[in-house]
């Protein structure tokens, strides 16, 4: 089973993005979940949202641990909030940022990074100071995950978001073109004699 954590702020998307996300995946034949945790609901405040995928029925039906893979909308929760808290070794992390990969320093993970608010705002989506980067981190996690196909992605965005549906595809095409692809996990130290 595949299990993804979605982190962001409120009013980014970041509860859209996990429906978005599995429902790409079920397009695509899988069995699928996706919900949010809710804390303080207002705008700018953290807010986490799960994806479970698999080739069969999903029973369990709880918040996810040791997710696989995460989401990050909003790079200032890396500060914020301990981001890979459980994730797996290996795991992949895609940041909406400017920055290179190689800016950070999250441990062994493999890391990508897309500017999914560049993106969003020359989309139209959001406002300067809240840019609205869901779909677009969704078409840079297609490419930088290859698990599930773009046109997938682009197929549930008009059905689950039909107001600037072809903005929200726009920008998924555009960050799936921009996204900086995975840097692999650093190597273990050697061990000096």
């Amino acid at each position: 089973m595949l299990e993804i954590r979605i982190h962001g702020r409120g009013g980014q998307g970041a509860v859209i993005a996990s429906k978005v996300l599995a429902g790409a995946f079920f397009r695509e034949g899988k069995w699928v979940q996706a919900f949010p945790a809710f804390g303080v609901e207002r705008r700018g405040a953290p807010v986490t949202a799960f994806v479970r995928v698999d080739e069969e029925p999903i029973w369990v039906r709880c918040q996810i641990y040791e997710p696989d893979q995460l989401l990050i909308l909003d790079p200032t929760l890396i500060e914020a909030v301990d981001v890979t808290q459980g994730l797996k070794p290996g795991g992949l992390i895609l940041i909406n940022s400017e920055r290179p990969p190689e800016a950070f320093s999250l441990g062994n993970y493999r890391i990508a990074t897309v500017d999914a608010g560049a993106i969003a705002l020359k989309h139209g989506l959001g406002t300067r100071e809240q840019p609205i980067v869901n779909t677009a981190i969704l078409g840079a996690y297609a490419r930088a995950s290859g698990l599930v196909g773009l046109d997938a992605v682009l197929e549930e965005i008009a059905e689950s978001v039909p107001l600037g549906a072809e903005a929200n595809q726009a920008a998924a095409r555009e960050a799936y073109e921009r996204v900086r692809i995975p840097v692999p996990p650093p190597a273990p130290a050697a061990e000096s004699a």
